[in-house]
């Protein structure tokens, strides 16, 4: 798969390393064109650096990876206003988190997968990637204790969703339906609460056990 990337950051980083790894190839822009070619070089055969028109123009799916500030910035100068993303997957792995608060930055307004898919008119955008810290994306494979990581995604179209879902599994990771788009605030939210959590010093591993349907905890006389 063609792979645009819009970011040279961390989670640019560690994505686009690892799906180079898999066979993809990907093509990375950012606002220092020197940045986004030593990035390239720095992921090996298979990774380009370009413009952030010619990531667009490159990719089956785009990964958003900017701070949420420079989200409108970014996608204007990609041509998103005007139609450069239609049809396109584009992935939103944004946080916009308050820091030092953890809050959403967004907060009583539309979220920020909401607000990526108004300024990018006819792309599929798909919220996922969001929850987890660069150094796990780094890790062959994100796995604890045997069990892959599960990695939420949210959005609308079909055919983005199954690309998404590719490509979380080509990182050896197991993809978790969330849903429509409407529900990425949900993510939103959960990464700013999980972000909080784990700045505090909290260990969350513990926060979500396995589910089984069939077990009934064992109830109290004080809790019938």
């Amino acid at each position: 798969m063609r792979i645009g990337i819009f970011g040279t950051g961390n989670m640019a980083d560690a994505l686009g390393t690892q799906w180079v790894r898999a066979g993809h190839e990907v093509l990375v822009s950012g606002r220092d064109p020197a940045k986004a070619r030593a990035l390239a070089g720095r992921i090996g055969p298979g990774a380009y650096a370009g413009s952030w028109a010619e990531a667009a123009a490159f990719g089956e799916a785009v990964l958003l990876a900017v701070r949420d500030h420079a989200v409108p910035e970014v996608l204007e100068a990609a041509g998103a206003g005007a139609g450069a993303l239609r049809g396109r997957t584009l992935i939103d792995c944004v946080n916009a988190v308050v820091p030092g608060r953890f809050t959403l930055a967004t907060e009583g307004g539309p979220g920020m997968a909401r607000r990526i898919a108004d300024a990018a008119p006819g792309a599929h955008v798909v919220k996922a990637f969001n929850l987890c810290h660069v150094d796990i994306w780094r890790m062959r494979p994100p796995a604890f204790d045997g069990t892959p990581l599960g990695v939420p995604l949210c959005g609308d179209d079909p055919a983005a969703l199954a690309r998404v879902r590719s490509l979380i599994a080509d990182i050896g990771c197991r993809p978790v339906d969330g849903g429509g788009l409407a529900r990425a605030g949900l993510l939103e939210a959960t990464a700013a609460f999980v972000i909080g959590a784990w700045a505090g010093g909290a260990d969350v591993r513990g926060m979500f056990p396995p589910f089984d349907p069939g077990h009934r905890p064992a109830r109290s006389p004080a809790h019938p």
